[in-house]
């Protein structure tokens, strides 16, 4: 993909909306946006790969001004190196805390899930809930 891109063809390319895009360029999270001499964007394959950046870093819980941030040491260039990996070193810690929280919270949901069809099944309520923690050892429920 060499050739330009308008912001119609970028948005089918992204699976992001027009008005999606236009938000993040005045979000200040697309750098080098030029325009043709009619005025309309004017976007590269490096926009596409950007965006997906964008995309990610927000899907996983980046906050935008720390996104706009980092976009600006971008456009700094190789002076901000060690400042962007920080950054994303710094996130991706707490994505992985995240993940570990998410993944308690499941096995939970999963277990109150198992409660309820043990229950369906037999007609009668099964001696340990998931939400109730079980008893010190030596006690009965």
């Amino acid at each position: 993909m060499n050739e330009p891109l308008h912001i119609g063809a970028l948005a089918a390319l992204t699976g992001r909306s027009v008005h999606t895009l236009r938000w993040y360029e005045t979000q200040g999270l697309v750098p080098g946006v030029t325009r043709d001499a009619g005025g309309r964007r004017v976007y590269t394959a490096q926009h596409v790969g950007w965006l997906r950046l964008m995309e990610r870093l927000r899907r996983s819980g980046m906050p935008v001004a720390d996104m706009r941030r980092y976009t600006r040491l971008v456009q700094q260039g190789k002076s901000t190196l060690v400042e962007r990996r920080q950054m994303l070193q710094a996130h991706r810690e707490r994505v992985q805390r995240t993940i570990a929280e998410w993944t308690d919270a499941l096995a939970l949901l999963d277990a109150k899930i198992n409660f309820y069809g043990e229950w369906q099944a037999s007609g009668k309520r099964p001696l340990l809930d998931p939400f109730v923690p079980p008893p010190p050892p030596g006690e009965t429920p």
